[in-house]
């Protein structure tokens, strides 16, 4: 019925928690405070610009020379993940003044050189192989001062190279912004690469794409623990849409609810003891909490309406789902002591795929004019924004863990893919690719 509810997809991937082998560690470089440099980046404004890097290859510091292709693809991992951000954009390599490399340190580098360009950052890098393991060294300058903000080394294994990159880059941000990056974090969805829609897992950049069920029927709808050590899901696989747990760490996967009707569209309570869904074995789709057993412990709305698509407030306190107990499908907010019941959304006819984030926003997929648009609304209702514009089809948003972006499903290249903004809208970006179409994302926290 609903965008959320209905559209399965798929693509594969293998057990989320698979164990990196990194001995990873960081350290400050005998660097002066970000404080000190001129660059840093409000994240709370309602605009943000974006800060020109230019991100030379990194220097072979190795004896034997024996990873060439290190040089160029270390920055470039770092390069997405800053460009991913939204608050940097990195300069094209083709119009660098340096051709001789750059130097690790300041005494070394002509920063009049990067002015020319328009560089207002620079990152410079060098890497040291020793048989399979990687160190690699990372110094970020303010090329106006010329002066080092930040200084970081890491070792790991080559074969988790971007793993390791994705942390320097966590790094950068978090030390030009005061507030973590999503380099780390992890992307579960729904695709049908197979023919089959099947639910996978991938890094938030769409890379590392692996199975997560091979039920050879359809999956749907998967929603990570607040832990990040589990996912439920929807299986066709016995007959209708049932309750699937898995325990990302044992591969173990049980039924939590398979009663008559539906058992769909799960969320979890914030902290994680308990979840919502709508169940129909009663006749009517009304939403329940059930422990994490599958025993029942309440039954949270009771009306003739169809009522799907819960998601729980920062703090417990409160749900957003959806209803057409108006006659349309509209986005209504339950109180979860008192269990009164108030309706959020009014402009629209079709509003659905409520999302609350950690910064007690609510995002849904709203439908105009024959097309749908992820929008943005406070708990009060106030603030409602429009964030995607004429670019055909955009549903089921979720949250960054700490409520910053916003990865959706559109089809605005024709089928359909998971994008990934900002959540104020900007620097939209395709982040899965590959056969088939990818749908319905669940971010897990980090």
């Amino acid at each position: 019925m609903y965008p959320d509810s209905a559209r399965p997809t798929g693509r594969g991937v293998g057990p989320v928690s698979s164990v990196i082998i990194w001995v990873l560690f960081l350290v400050s470089l005998l660097l002066p405070g970000a404080a000190s440099g001129r660059i840093y980046i409000d994240v709370n404004a309602p605009s943000i610009p974006k800060f020109k890097i230019a991100i030379p290859d990194f220097r072979d510091l190795s004896k034997d020379r024996s990873h060439p292709e290190l040089a160029a693809g270390l920055p470039g991992v770092i390069s997405g993940d800053l460009d991913l951000s939204g608050y940097f954009r990195p300069l094209d390599k083709e119009g660098f003044l340096d051709e001789n490399g750059v130097a690790l340190t300041s005494e070394g580098i002509n920063f009049r050189d990067w002015s020319v360009i328009g560089a207002e950052l620079l990152l410079t890098g060098g890497y040291t192989c020793i048989g399979s393991r990687l160190e690699v060294e990372i110094r970020l300058f303010d090329v106006f001062w010329g002066r080092q903000i930040v200084g970081k080394r890491a070792l790991g294994k080559i074969s988790g190279l971007r793993h390791l990159m994705h942390r320097l880059s966590n790094e950068i941000i978090k030390s030009l912004t005061g507030h973590d990056g999503i380099s780390l974090t992890k992307l579960a969805f729904v695709g049908n690469a197979t023919g089959k829609r099947e639910i996978y897992v991938c890094d938030y950049d769409g890379y590392g794409v692996k199975p997560l069920t091979r039920d050879r029927s359809i999956a749907i709808l998967p929603r990570w623990s607040p832990d990040g050590k589990k996912i439920v899901y929807n299986s066709y696989k016995q007959g209708g849409p049932m309750l699937y747990l898995r325990d990302l760490s044992t591969g173990s996967v049980r039924r939590l609810s398979g009663r008559s009707g539906l058992n769909i569209g799960a969320c979890w309570a914030p902290d994680g003891s308990k979840m919502a869904l709508t169940m129909s074995h009663k006749g009517n789709p009304d939403i329940f909490t059930i422990d994490l057993r599958g025993r029942i412990l309440e039954q949270l709305v009771d009306h003739w309406g169809i009522d799907v698509s819960p998601a729980f407030s920062p703090d417990g306190k409160r749900m957003a789902f959806v209803s057409n107990r108006s006659g349309s499908p509209q986005i209504y907010l339950l109180d979860m002591t008192s269990k009164t019941v108030e309706r959020l959304t009014y402009d629209g006819r079709y509003n659905t795929s409520p999302s609350w984030s950690s910064r007690n926003i609510i995002a849904f997929a709203s439908m105009k004019e024959g097309r749908s648009d992820i929008c943005t609304i406070d708990p009060s209702g106030g603030r409602l924004r429009r964030l995607t514009h004429n670019e055909g089809n955009n549903e089921a948003p979720c949250w960054s863990p700490g409520g910053r972006y916003i990865m959706f499903t559109s089809n605005r290249s024709g089928a359909y893919h998971i994008y990934l903004m900002n959540a104020n809208g900007q620097n939209q970006r395709r982040i899965t690719s590959g056969k088939g179409e990818q749908t319905s994302p669940s971010w897990a926290p980090e």
